[in-house]
């Protein structure tokens, strides 16, 4: 398996992903004909810069001839908030990228990328908003801006592969139900302030097409710095990262780092957790090439750059062995004051969380009181989530971890059809040829109080149906 794995120990951005795509490999010509295709009054300019000593590659989205400047040279595209305030309470919000948040609050900060002078990218408004628009007349413009069906239409008649397309559509979506959630409005009624969504659009669909031509098979994340600081808007202060970020980010790791400025964009937040298949440390993989997209700011001694590191993941190559291996985390401690009746429920809890087995072992502790060691095993990038519900559910105040490797047979399910009903069948391999077999306890254990019938005569049952099956 192909893999890519993405670096933000900087943030990332629409721009600066990209930029790590051109330096990874991806044609720059691709990017540029795409942007080309979508006629919308824009293009791509591609440079080599120096990032605290690391040369990467810049994207910036040149539209209708005027290109990115740094915030403190541009000038801000006011939005009425006309659904909850009067032209009294406008405010605006730009983030790192140029994002034009839907209230449009004002940072009083710099930032990691230099917003577009118009308005930005990704201006995301709730609807029944009224913006001044600087340039950017192109397809599906509207006084007001273009609303997301608007741009997936433009997506769906643009000129690039399916798959592309798919993800380009699921990024926009995911940014206009971020907006949707936090404003408490359909998501219909989101709408993107015009330049702001010419850049957006952009950005977004080159990433699609540039993503694909990678040619990875899986998209991989390191936790994310969001940066830190607060944004200052007209009704009040917000810790970084802004809300759209926060609402796009659930559910993946974060941090903050030394730098204090907004770090992760909204666009940069939407494209890693779209295409991401998870978030964690640097998974083994053979490295066949990486590339470094920069930010427009330098900040001292920080690279501002996200890295793409391409390589075959070395833990596929270990399953083509005759006894393929995969790497779990353990997790485990010693405990003496917890009641018995608190572990049924403690590994129930932590097997529906993701945990991948969890055991008790009666053990003899200090003051030789009788204890139980309690162990979870789980997946690397659940390791962190686990360990709180052990801290939360039990009484222990520490918790041993180690990185271990096992043998794990590839498996499949399989169904047989009973007289009382279906039953999956866990069949496990190796080198194609089935090894074990085993009926699933809960298709079993339901059939069995459903029809009144013994447990263990609906397991042999299905054994017996699936012996036949493979016999035949």
């Amino acid at each position: 398996m192909r893999i890519a794995y993405i670096e933000c120990f900087s943030g990332i951005s629409g721009d600066m992903f990209l930029g790590a795509l051109v330096d990874a490999g991806v044609p720059a010509d691709l990017l540029r004909e795409t942007v080309r295709a979508l006629d919308l009054g824009a293009e791509l300019q591609i440079s080599r810069v120096d990032r605290c000593g690391i040369t990467s590659t810049k994207v910036d989205v040149v539209i209708n001839g005027e290109p990115d400047r740094p915030r403190e040279d541009a000038q801000p595209a006011h939005h009425v908030h006309s659904h909850h305030h009067g032209p009294a309470h406008e405010h605006e919000h730009r983030h790192s990228d140029g994002t034009v948040h839907s209230h449009a609050h004002a940072h009083d900060d710099e930032h990691n990328h230099a917003p577009n002078p118009s308005g930005g990218r990704a201006g995301l408004q709730p609807g029944a908003h009224s913006a001044e628009s600087e340039g950017a007349s192109a397809p599906f413009v509207h006084a007001h801006g273009r609303h997301l069906s608007e741009i997936k239409a433009l997506i769906a008649a643009s000129a690039i592969s399916a798959q592309a397309k798919q993800t380009a559509t699921a990024i926009f979506e995911a940014l206009g139900a971020a907006e949707a959630k936090i404003h408490n409005v359909p998501v219909e009624t989101i709408h993107f302030h015009e330049v702001g969504a010419v850049d957006a659009i952009v950005d977004i669909v080159c990433s699609s097409v540039g993503a694909e031509a990678l040619n990875v098979d899986r998209f991989l994340c390191s936790p994310l710095n969001v940066g830190g600081g607060t944004v200052v808007c007209a009704h009040g202060t917000f810790p970084v990262p802004a809300p759209a970020t926060v609402e796009l980010l659930k559910g993946a790791p974060v941090y903050s780092g030394e730098v204090q400025k907004e770090l992760v964009t909204p666009t940069g937040a939407a494209i890693v957790k779209t295409l991401a298949h998870s978030f964690g440390p640097m998974p083994p993989m053979t490295l066949e090439q990486s590339g470094y997209g920069a930010g427009s700011r330098n900040f001292p001694a920080h690279a501002n750059v996200v890295r793409i590191t391409v390589g075959e993941s070395t833990a596929v190559q270990e399953s083509k062995r005759d006894l393929p291996q995969d790497e779990v985390i353990v997790l485990e401690a010693n405990i003496d004051d917890l009641s018995p009746q608190l572990f049924g429920y403690v590994a129930e809890q932590a097997l529906a969380a993701g945990a991948l087995d969890v055991f008790a072992t009666p053990v003899q502790m200090k003051k030789s009181r009788p204890g139980t060691l309690i162990t979870l095993l789980t997946k690397p990038e659940d390791a962190e989530r686990i360990a709180r519900l052990f801290f939360r559910e039990t009484s222990t105040i520490g918790i041993r971890t180690r990185r271990e490797q096992r043998y794990v047979l590839p498996r499949r399910h399989e169904t047989v059809q009973t007289q009382w009903g279906e039953v999956r069948m866990k069949v496990a391999q190796i080198k194609g040829s089935v090894s074990n077999y085993a009926p699933e306890y809960e298709d079993c254990r339901r059939i069995a109080e459903q029809h009144q019938v013994p447990l263990k005569h609906v397991m042999q049952e299905a054994i017996r149906l699936y012996l036949e099956h493979i016999h035949v």
